[in-house]
């Protein structure tokens, strides 16, 4: 099942090429915004499951390009990021060590919605496809054998960076967490409809042009040690969401104007702008460009503020 918010946060479940509206099916779950009932729906989903297939066979569909989707899961109570989680097409010789950090659930905007560069000196801004789960009943100190029961669903995840801001060692906080740094959807897939989630193709475009193509069988540590290992670090808590890190070779600069499109095999779609009001500009190679052209850094700013020489 593909569910999703739209217009004003009204719940829906995709059939065919739209939506059928089953808000009302869930009206009684206690909440006080689109977050709790989504909260409390997964909570509770095998009590509701039944009336929303019936819900489904009796609605009319409204079609996708007549409505707004908003993002499937718009307030969790953390969002898990693993850092550095994929083998790289196989190039790298060792395994990375496990590694994560927190993002600001306030990044999160969804399908169609605007990631905004702030006017800060980062030298570059970038957006990693990642296949992101999303956390189905409490898991504390879980076993990697029981791990993958703990998920409710899957969905399509950017997580925006502003890389190289100052000071030095004061990474992940302020590179991560910006406002609108973490797209999601457009749908929270539920995870009877993904048979492998280890083995799903990632593609993501800007303008057009693939920039990442590689696939979730890649990872380093794979869904159910991620998910076991958090839970010992903290409780994850129904609706968390963890995202499972990124190929890094096809990150770009992503810039003013750019049309950036997600797609996880079986998640749908996810479709976003980007916004600088500074009109920053860089080249549009990739990390592997660079590195087949000897360098060693990321790609320079060309124009605007805070380009060397202050172009």
């Amino acid at each position: 099942m593909k569910l999703a918010f739209f217009d004003d946060f009204k719940l829906g479940v995709l059939k065919g090429d739209g939506l059928i509206d089953v808000s009302a099916v869930v009206s009684d779950i206690p909440h006080i915004g689109p977050g709790d009932l989504m909260s409390g729906l997964i909570a509770c989903f095998d009590h509701y499951r039944e009336k929303i297939d019936a819900a489904i066979e009796a609605g009319v569909v409204v079609p996708m390009s007549s409505v707004r989707i908003r993002p499937p899961v718009p307030k969790p109570g953390k969002i898990d990021c693993m850092a550095v989680n994929y083998m790289e097409d196989g190039t790298l010789e060792e395994k990375p060590l496990r590694n994560g950090f927190h993002k600001a659930p306030s990044a999160i905007i969804g399908d169609g919605d605007t990631m905004v560069l702030p006017d800060i000196p980062a030298t570059i801004f970038e957006g990693e496809a990642e296949l992101a789960l999303v956390i189905g009943r409490t898991a504390k100190n879980i076993s990697e054998a029981e791990a993958m029961d703990y998920i409710f669903g899957y969905m399509n995840f950017i997580d925006g960076s502003a890389r190289g801001l100052p000071p030095d060692r004061n990474v992940f906080f302020q590179v991560k967490s910006r406002e609108t740094f973490a797209p999601i959807g457009p749908f929270l897939v539920t995870a009877d409809e993904i048979d492998n989630p280890q083995d799903l193709p990632v593609k993501l475009w800007v303008n057009g042009e693939v920039k990442q193509n590689f696939n979730t069988s890649d990872m380093a540590h794979k869904i159910s040690e991620l998910v076991a290992w958090l839970s010992s670090i903290h409780t994850l808590e129904v609706g968390d969401i963890v995202a499972t890190g990124t190929n890094h070779r096809g990150l770009s600069a992503f810039q003013d104007g750019d049309k950036v499109e997600l797609e996880v095999s079986g998640l749908g779609r996810l479709k976003f702008n980007v916004k600088d009001d500074l009109k920053r500009t860089w080249s549009r190679e990739t990390r592997l460009d660079r590195q087949n052209q000897g360098h060693s850094t990321p790609t320079p700013q060309l124009t605007g503020k805070y380009a060397p020489g202050g172009k």
